[in-house]
């Protein structure tokens, strides 16, 4: 009898050797090495086949033969509505039939919550949906149910964590969706590590992806995250899915925030919003109204940002305040937007505009708990730095957005008439934007546009 291998494996990256390592030579994590037992897997043609038939139109056995690209039918219209009009949207539209998705998100954010609902919701259209459940029963799950209101029609759930024994239901029940929480708490009986390993999410999320193409069947994965805020396991889990969705939210705010990190079948960062309430996660129309209500008038350091999160145009209190430090070296805190590229604005602000805060506490924080990534907000990062620096309010029915440059210089950025759009109906009267995209530019009803080269040219607007 052969004696059995093993080996050890990183557990954030997937990274293997055949002996103990304190540092992981490949991601650089400590003390994340574990021994498992090597194994030889299933070929990939052979779970094939124990998958149950292939969708219409493979080969079901023998010679595999390429399908011209003209003769492969259009998806276009075969997505598949969630019944959740954000959700949808970060998406790109629906659930495209046969693919793979995973979300992920902090414990508590409501990532169950989501799903359940969404699964409800199209089992009462007729859909028969599977959840798989490792980490609640089904008296669990109903008692969640019952607190939403949901009513759910042709939905079954399973309490199972054995990846065969789930695929056994899966060929018997035949669903048109399938959520699986989590890949984490899932293993295959192939392997002796432990359920959450590296080989076991591996195992878990290629079979799952197998499932998918060849029942055409649409998976939801729920992931764990890190103490970083990262997707657990290795990273080989995000490149098999088709989609990543992070889902985002404060614990003192009751709105959340699907993002799309990774979409193949629709455009990359875009969010949907959502509120928590008593019956569940409810859509959020209008984001633009939900930050600002709260929004104080005639206070130095408060300036309207217009963003662009994805294609969603949304208006958000971007907040700063420049106090007298008492030691040589000013403090820096900043929520919601990038530190480095404050400390780069501050830097910029003192060479070019004669703001000398270099040595002052300065806070910056984008009220809501969102975060912004976009350069469009550094126009707005300025103008507030500079408001609470001199102590003077900026025009509370003024809007800004635009990138600024070492230089001093205000850069053009996409998509100005959505912004536009977006402050005309919020009710604002003036904005300040670059002059590069004034050109064919047109101003709403009521809005008076301002296009400024610099950041002095900006601030002679603002004060």
């Amino acid at each position: 009898m052969p004696k059995e291998k093993t080996i050890y494996g990183c557990q954030q990256c997937g990274y293997q050797s055949r002996k103990w390592l304190g540092r992981c030579p490949d991601c650089g994590a400590w003390n994340s090495f574990v021994e498992e037992r090597e194994e030889k897997t299933i070929s990939a043609a052979a779970l094939a086949r124990g998958l149950g038939s292939p969708r219409s139109g493979a080969k079901s056995a023998g010679k595999v033969a390429p399908t011209p690209y003209a003769q492969v039918p259009s998806q276009d219209d075969a997505r598949l509505s969630s019944g959740m009009v954000e959700l949808d949207r970060a998406l790109g539209g629906g659930i495209v039939p046969g693919s793979l998705l995973l979300i992920g998100g902090d414990p508590g954010v409501g990532k169950s919550t989501l799903l359940l609902q969404m699964a409800a919701g199209l089992s009462r259209r007729g859909e028969r949906v599977l959840y798989v459940s490792g980490e609640e029963s089904e008296r669990q799950i109903k008692l969640r149910g019952d607190r939403l209101g949901l009513c759910p029609g042709d939905l079954h759930l399973l309490p199972e964590t054995c990846l065969e024994r789930v695929l056994e239901v899966v060929a018997d029940l035949k669903p048109t969706l399938m959520v699986v929480d989590s890949v984490q708490t899932t293993y295959s009986e192939r392997l002796d590590s432990a359920p959450g390993s590296v080989s076991q999410v591996r195992e878990t999320a290629g079979q799952c992806l197998l499932l998918a193409k060849h029942q055409g069947a649409p998976i939801f994965l729920i992931g764990h995250v890190t103490k970083d805020g990262a997707l657990a396991g290795p990273k080989t889990l995000e490149h098999i899915v088709d989609t990543v969705i992070y889902f985002e939210g404060e614990r003192h705010h009751n709105h959340r925030v699907i993002r799309a990190v990774k979409n193949r079948f629709g455009a990359t960062n875009e969010l949907g919003m959502f509120e928590m309430t008593s019956s569940g996660l409810v859509p959020v129309a209008n984001p633009s109204a939900l930050f600002l209500q709260q929004r104080p008038i005639g206070v130095a350091g408060s300036v309207v940002v217009a963003c662009l999160e994805g294609t969603r145009p949304m208006l958000v209190e971007l907040q700063a305040l420049v106090s007298s430090g008492k030691y040589g070296t000013g403090r820096r805190t900043v929520e919601g937007v990038e530190p480095n590229r404050v400390a780069l604005l501050i830097a910029m602000l003192e060479k070019r505009a004669g703001l000398h805060m270099l040595g002052d506490d300065v806070f910056v924080n984008v009220a809501g708990g969102l975060t912004l990534a976009e350069p469009a907000a550094d126009l707005g990062i300025v103008a507030a730095l500079a408001s609470s620096f001199r102590n003077a309010a900026i025009d509370p029915a003024t809007a800004v957005f635009g990138e600024v440059g070492l230089a001093g210089e205000v850069r053009a950025t996409s998509q100005p008439a959505a912004r536009l759009r977006e402050v005309a109906a919020m009710g604002f009267e003036r904005v300040l934007l670059p002059a590069g995209n004034l050109p064919g530019l047109e101003a709403p009803e009521g809005v008076e546009i301002v296009g400024v080269r610099s950041v002095l040219d900006a601030l002679d607007a603002l004060f």
